[in-house]
């Protein structure tokens, strides 16, 4: 199949494309670079530097008849959506009408969708969280992943485009990008392996539900051949508090620096878990990978980088 995978550069895309182009599917890129990273990028796609806003896409899908578009392009940071919900609104809700408008034109018959469990969900009612859970964003950012959902309804209903709506909990593993506020398990890991002291807002004691990134990878593999409609969530149904992930990450960095506490982050979530029986019962996926096991292998990832960089 031809797939377009937009943020293809980016931490969790660039696996996916990865995984797409092993399994003998085209693959074009289209990353504007605002976060991802060339190095990302499998030699064996198309790389288009372009932002999914841009004009530029209408040229891009009259020219490659895609199959199936896997959307990962978005503004992720919560804080930075809090801080400009302008500017999220107009990446994530603009940008991605954009690409479903050139789907529309073009006959694109599928679009997969990289959506948030978490920040969808809000304070959850009851543990874990499953797709039927109340929605109901705290953020900018979370707005405007369901106001995305919603127009893939739209889309779906007046125009037969299928979707699938992967929501994800918080997915971390090799190549996350650990500048920025999102991605607490590469900014403990990279602080700690320098020697500098991470910084715990609050108690430590918010739960967040970690994916890792292989397994997200998986579903986005299973996703390809799902033949309705549907949304799903993607994670391991188990809670780590911040606390105890600090102890993991120190423990396979090696470090013996003491966890330091700031003051809470307004609005921040308290409790955030999701169940994946879905995902099991639609296209068999469950998570494979265990926490301790796998930030093992992301701070060796980032151990392997800090080394590469200092040669």
């Amino acid at each position: 199949m031809n797939i377009l995978v937009t943020g293809g550069a980016g931490f969790i895309a660039s696996q996916v494309a990865d995984a797409y182009i092993a399994a003998g599917h085209n693959v074009t890129i289209v990353d504007n670079c605002s976060s991802g990273k060339q190095e990302n990028i499998n030699p064996k796609a198309t790389f288009i530097q372009e932002d999914i806003r841009d004009e530029s896409m209408r040229e891009l899908f009259a020219r490659t008849s895609f199959d199936i578009i896997n959307h990962h392009a978005a503004q992720m940071d919560v804080r930075k959506s809090v801080e400009d919900p302008s500017f999220d609104a107009s990446v994530n809700i603009l940008g991605t009408l954009n690409l479903l408008e050139n789907c529309k034109r073009t006959g694109v018959k599928k679009v997969i969708f990289a959506s948030t469990g978490g920040a969808i969900y809000g304070e959850q009612d009851y543990f874990p969280a499953d797709e039927q859970h109340p929605v109901r964003p705290l953020s900018p950012y979370g707005i405007s992943k369901l106001a995305i959902e919603k127009y893939l309804f739209y889309y779906k209903q007046v125009f037969g485009i299928d979707h699938v709506i992967l929501r994800y909990a918080n997915v971390y593993g090799p190549r996350q990008n650990p500048h920025g506020e999102a991605g607490v398990v590469a900014i403990f890991s990279t602080k700690l392996l320098a020697g500098a002291q991470p910084v715990i807002n609050g108690d430590g004691l918010q739960t967040r539900d970690y994916v890792f990134v292989g397994d997200v990878v998986r579903a986005n593999v299973k996703a390809l051949d799902l033949k309705e409609s549907e949304t799903i969530n993607i994670g391991t149904g188990v809670e780590t508090n911040v606390n105890d992930l600090f102890e993991l990450i120190k423990k396979h960095s090696g470090s013996n620096l003491p966890a330091a506490h700031a003051e809470a982050k307004k609005g921040e979530q308290l409790r955030s878990v999701l169940t994946a029986a879905k995902a099991k019962q639609l296209f068999g996926w469950t998570p494979q990978m265990n926490l301790d096991q796998g930030i093992k292998e992301t701070v060796a990832y980032f151990r392997n980088a800090k080394s590469s960089h200092g040669r």
